[in-house]
């Protein structure tokens, strides 16, 4: 939208139109000369002539112009409040040797639950994300950030085998509530995703998940993977990769004790279609609004205007100094 930061300017433009008509009535009766031979004069309609009469409404058109430089015209772009969710979301995933499980055909868990999650990131653009994986250890693939981009480049490198194996639910759930301590967003969330029971004492999951009560972080727990024997990909020196059957084990009742302890829920996925309904699910249980106000900002065309006019003055001056001169 196109708006004068100074409209009050144009009332200059009064005097410049009553200036202009007072010289135009003084010039209207030109002297008179009395000749025996007009064919001898030089015509009154050569372009000279008629260039010298177009000078005035050059200078004009200059002050005009001038004027309306003067006024500030910009193109403007409002501001508006835009929604937002205004929460911190810190995904825990378990990257251990079982998530290669091919009972998410055709993709393996791990492929499965990167896909899920790359979706539900991508969904919720006005909410700080970050990642964190674990095995036997745990650390952060992505701190929380609003550059999406730069996370979901960071998922796709997430594979099996960059920590030793293991399964650290302890640690994994400590390091994402590590992440959201110092953040002041309205709500703050962990989505803990794993396939396995807790083998590691380093840090007993109980105790992350009190500390994630503490802070005020809601976890929700995913269970992902069919409980029993599912089939897992090996890769043979002489007959090459095959599956065989491995048998899995879930500790449900430890996940549903972490979403208890912190106020979130616990779900269980054992098929592509289910985990994708388990985060929208999640989606829509964190729904905590926020307005934000989009600053609006001003494309000055000032220059667009003053230009022309100091270009107008410059070829009238030039003109009236040589071509146009008038001699005494």
């Amino acid at each position: 939208m196109i708006e004068l930061a100074r409209p009050w300017a144009l009332l200059l433009l009064v005097p410049v139109v009553i200036g202009f008509w007072l010289h135009r009535r003084s010039n209207h009766q030109p002297e008179a000369l009395r000749h025996s031979r007009l064919s001898l004069l030089p015509s009154s309609g050569s372009f000279r002539v008629r260039l010298r009469k177009l000078s005035p409404w050059l200078t004009v058109l200059a002050m005009v112009l001038m004027v309306i430089a003067l006024a500030r015209p910009r193109v403007s772009h409002l501001s508006q409040q835009v929604a937002g969710e205004g929460i911190d979301i810190v995904v825990a995933l378990d990257i251990s040797g079982s998530m290669r499980a091919l009972d998410f055909e055709p993709e393996d868990r791990l492929g499965a639950a990167k896909r899920v999650i790359r979706d539900f990131i991508a969904g919720r653009p006005h909410d700080r994300a970050g990642l964190v994986l674990f095995a036997a250890k745990a650390f952060t693939q992505c701190p929380l950030t609003l550059d999406h981009r730069v996370l979901l480049e960071f998922l796709d490198e997430v594979a099996v085998g960059m920590i030793d194996d293991g399964t650290a639910i302890g640690l994994g759930l400590a390091t994402a509530v590590n992440r959201l301590k110092d953040s002041d967003a309205e709500s703050k969330v962990v989505i803990l995703l794993t396939d396995g029971l807790n083998n590691d004492s380093t840090l007993e999951p109980e105790t992350a998940a009190e500390l994630a009560r503490t802070l005020d972080v809601r976890v929700y727990t995913v269970a992902i993977g069919r409980e029993g024997v599912a089939p897992y990909p090996v890769d043979d020196p002489i007959f090459g990769r095959r599956t065989r059957p491995m048998e899995t084990k879930i500790d449900e009742e430890l996940l549903r004790r972490i979403a208890a302890t912190t106020g979130g829920e616990m779900f269980r996925a054992t098929d592509p279609e289910a985990l994708t309904g388990i985060f929208a699910t999640i989606d829509r249980l964190e729904t905590t609004r926020n307005e934000t106000l989009v600053s609006t900002y001003h494309r000055e065309l000032m220059g667009w205007y003053a230009g022309p006019a100091l270009v107008l003055l410059l070829v009238e001056a030039l003109l009236c100094a040589t071509w146009l001169r008038r001699l005494p």
